[in-house]
């Protein structure tokens, strides 16, 4: 699984955040499991591919093309790197963002070996030309590059070895139909519950050489929010304060001790996700309110509440987004201990005209 780590627990680097940074991708090398086998959670998905892939390997063949959508974290590169070693392929990496022209995918594909497995993370991001061309070397392993430009410009082709071209997108739905539509075998990664979570923690602990009891990792699984990155880079900070304030074991009390020290709860709100909601319930009474003026309240920019604090706070039943801005709900209020507002007369939150 992908993960990621920081003490930072501001909106640009979260010690919550999905995304992973450079001490996670160090890690990652001795945590990632390396086959089907190893690979917790995602049970639907592990079956399915494993069938794709057998089939494959049965028929002498390469894998169909794969795509893997889901939030970040959740082992979407991880499953690249096992569909090669379950090929016996070399895998090459690279990004939507970093192919900004289609000569940029075209020097990528006529590199590529016979079998290799090319990962293409963010694949939503990639340039419509190189889009483009993508849909015919998908389908019939082939590219046409230009050369020369106007009206002397030619087109010659140019044959490519048969490949498995793995996708990842975290917004499965700005891709386009005709390239969705190439992909052999589709997949959409789910975020883990906490017995999954528990099991990746216990895994960790012991690649990692950290002594971990069960409620332990409990404890870390119930604040990771349903994501396996999350999950290790909470691990690794709790590994951190018990050997400097313990003697080196996790235990659920010396896990919630570190833990509040990081500023991450019970539910594994951090510092944003509360400072939404206490100016939410305590300045603008529970709501309506509009993003623009719930950003300014908590001294952020809007796109930082809306991409980054919102997404797990509705998906935890805390906040919802209406036409009239955002509205608290009644789980929010007992989150934070406090009690709601009596409806004012009138039913509608607005005082009767009338006083009755």
């Amino acid at each position: 699984m992908n993960w990621d780590d920081t003490t930072d627990t501001s909106a640009g680097e979260r010690l919550v955040g999905p995304v992973a940074d450079r001490e996670d991708q160090a890690v990652e090398a001795a945590l990632r499991p390396k086959d089907l086998g190893e690979f917790i959670g995602q049970e639907k998905v592990r079956e399915q591919l494993d069938l794709v892939l057998r089939a494959a390997r049965a028929r002498g063949a390469t894998a169909d093309h794969v795509l893997l959508s889901g939030a970040p974290g959740l082992g979407k590169t991880t499953l690249s790197m096992i569909i090669a070693a379950e090929m016996g392929a070399p895998i090459r990496i690279t990004s939507g963002p970093a192919i900004q022209h289609a000569g940029d995918l075209a020097a990528i594909l006529s590199s590529l070996q016979e079998g290799e497995v090319l990962f293409l993370d963010e694949i939503h991001r990639m340039s419509r030309p190189a889009e483009e061309m993508l849909y015919m070397a998908m389908e019939d392993f082939r590219v046409d590059v230009i050369v020369g430009k106007g009206p002397g410009a030619t087109a010659i082709p140019l044959e490519l070895p048969p490949f498995t071209l793995v996708g990842a997108t975290t917004r499965a739905g700005l891709l386009p139909p005709p390239l969705r539509d190439r992909f052999g075998f589709t997949a959409h990664m789910e975020f883990y519950e906490p017995a999954e979570l528990r099991r990746v923690v216990h895994r960790s602990a012991s690649l990692l050489d950290v002594e971990i009891d069960t409620d332990g990792a409990a404890e870390i699984a119930g604040r990771s929010r349903g994501t396996p990155r999350i999950a290790n880079r909470l691990l690794r900070r709790v590994r951190d304060y018990a050997q400097v304030k313990a003697d080196g074991v996790i235990t659920r009390e010396i896990a919630a001790a570190a833990l509040a020290v990081y500023e991450v709860d019970a539910r594994g709100l951090d510092r944003l996700d509360r400072a939404v909601l206490e100016a939410l319930l305590k300045l603008f009474g529970g709501g309506p309110v509009g993003l623009s003026t719930l950003a300014v309240a908590v001294g952020e920019e809007r796109e930082t509440v809306e991409e980054v604090a919102e997404p797990f706070l509705v998906r935890e039943g805390l906040l919802a987004r209406t036409p009239r801005g955002r509205v608290a709900t009644p789980a929010a209020w007992a989150h934070l201990g406090l009690t709601p507002p009596r409806p004012q007369a009138g039913g509608n939150g607005q005082q009767d005209l009338f006083g009755a």
